[in-house]
């Protein structure tokens, strides 16, 4: 049987008018039903100003109402951490305690990037806090994931985070107008040294590594996780650790901002894990490498997760990493290989193998000049990818740039249907432009998630592909599939949607800025 993620469904709180006319403090309704009426949850947006103990300054503009409205989230997340926190010991058996765990672990992440947007020290943009905010939702969304992933579906703790979500919404809402290109000082990210782009342009960084891992025992480590372990949690720039050619079979989590991981090339250097929803952990936690701090890059290295098509979920490299680059690398798996949760991310060169929604997630992720390789399914159904965008005005999607979309050297085509990708959530955003599609591709191009579900709000487009399963002619007729011109493409570049030119070229890695 097939696991697979269902589209997340949320108990809505309703809030009864007589509360909102009961509040003693606060704002009045008078006060704040204009500007919650430009919110898409108004109701929620009207109580917890009413209620508000913290919060009654006038409301003057717009921009007052936006950073309101992210101070809202920010309180009510805080009580949802607190909340998660005393459910803990309430956990039935492992299972649920698994999920728990993801939820106490994304809650804290939440609070962050929601503290982050707020902070008046952040120099946050309009994009940052789209993104950040993006972000804080997509996080709450992964945390009633790990219930279903593992069968749970009557357990208290995916009752009591909606009005996060709502607020979180409501601020998307708000900012998504505002936006503008992110500006850096001195054209740098803060985070980058100017002579840290040096690091990509080099035969090798060994010599530029600040610790070398190796098995034989000639680095200073032996196991990643123990370089990763013993790193700086903050760096002013940037860390690297070079792993020397070698299988590495452990499961590693990175956590600390501006790390760099290089190897000695893909299939030499090897991390590779087993863990997988079938085995008894969460999609979230079955990642071999996740990337959570901010500013990662990988080199030169491949990701791997051995639990087989047998095990359903089950990734090999999961980033969470705002501004994160992956260059020369490679991802194997099977279902869910290459999970781009969230943040803004890019991939350069690099390779992903598997059978089952095997880009997935909520980034905004561009791959370019990669190679996209379908297995061989037992299930006879090939989806490279699936999109987890559940908010309209999120600004994530996952793009594929210049890349080959094909089969895999063992990769039967006899009775297999593949398709691009399929509809995960509501308003899932993929794009596959100027690729190379290989014959593997159904004429349909793209296959529904469950009935009708999503057909006319997701944003499904495809761009100047070419190979034989480029043609359009026979495409699915969605409302939410089009094929489109340069000009809406152009949208979906490295430049614009990721704004890659204020960050990318400090990391030194080759990119393609426009089509």
């Amino acid at each position: 049987m097939d696991v697979v993620r269902s589209p997340s469904m949320f108990v809505i709180v309703l809030l009864l008018p007589f509360l909102l006319s009961s509040c003693a403090y606060g704002y009045s309704l008078d006060e704040v039903k204009p500007w919650c009426s430009q919110t898409p949850n108004p109701q929620p947006c009207e109580y917890f100003l009413m209620s508000s103990k913290t919060y009654n300054k006038p409301i003057k503009q717009k921009s007052d109402f936006f950073k309101l409205s992210v101070h809202l989230a920010l309180d009510r997340a805080q009580k949802g951490l607190t909340k998660t926190l005393s459910l803990g010991p309430k956990c039935r058996n492992a299972r649920e305690k698994a999920a728990w765990s993801d939820c106490l672990e994304l809650y804290q992440q939440t609070i962050n990037r929601i503290s982050k947007t707020a902070s008046p020290n952040s120099k946050c943009t309009q994009v940052d806090a789209q993104t950040w905010l993006s972000t804080a939702l997509t996080n709450l969304e992964t945390c009633i994931l790990g219930f279903y992933d593992l069968g749970v579906t009557d357990y208290v703790l995916p009752l009591m985070y909606d009005n996060v979500t709502q607020l979180l919404s409501n601020a998307l809402s708000l900012n998504k107008a505002l936006y503008a290109p992110p500006s850096f000082k001195d054209g740098l990210p803060s985070w980058v040294k100017p002579g840290d782009r040096k690091l990509l342009q080099v035969a090798s960084p060994a010599s530029q590594a600040n610790v070398v891992v190796a098995k034989d025992g000639s680095g200073k480590y032996k196991t990643l996780k123990e370089a990763v372990d013993a790193a700086p949690k903050s760096n002013k720039g940037r860390y690297v650790i070079f792993v020397k050619a070698g299988v590495y079979n452990e499961q590693v989590e990175i956590k600390g901002n501006n790390i760099m991981l290089s190897g000695d090339g893909i299939g030499k250097t090897i991390i590779t894990g087993s863990k997988s929803v079938g085995g008894g952990t969460t999609t979230f936690h079955s990642a071999t490498v996740a990337a959570v701090g901010d500013g990662f890059i990988a080199r030169d290295m491949t990701f791997r997760n051995t639990a087989g098509p047998s095990n359903h979920q089950a990734v090999a490299l999961r980033s969470g990493s705002d501004l994160s680059v992956f260059y020369r690398c490679s991802f194997e798996g099977y279902q869910d290989t290459l999970y781009v949760h969230s943040q803004r991310q890019f991939y350069r060169e690099c390779d992903v193998y598997g059978t089952v929604d095997f880009i997935f997630g909520n980034a905004a992720a561009v791959l370019q000049n990669c190679n996209l390789y379908a297995r061989t399914p037992p299930q006879k159904t090939i989806t490279f990818t699936a999109q987890g965008r559940t908010d309209p005005n999120q600004n994530t999607g996952i793009i594929v740039h210049n890349s080959k979309v094909t089969g895999a050297l063992d990769f039967n085509l006899n009775n297999v249907e593949s398709y691009l990708g399929r509809p995960w959530q509501k308003y899932s955003r993929t794009v596959f432009m100027k690729c190379s599609l290989g014959s593997l591709i159904d004429p349909a191009g793209w296959t529904p998630w469950s009935g009708n579900f999503a057909l006319d709000t997701v944003y499904y487009a495809e761009y100047a592909n070419t190979g034989p399963g480029s043609s359009t002619s026979n495409r699915v007729k969605w409302k939410g599939y089009r094929v489109i011109g340069a000009s809406e493409a152009s949208q979906f570049t490295v430049g614009r949607f990721l704004s890659g030119g204020s960050w990318l070229p400090a990391t030194g890695v080759p990119f393609t800025s426009g089509l």
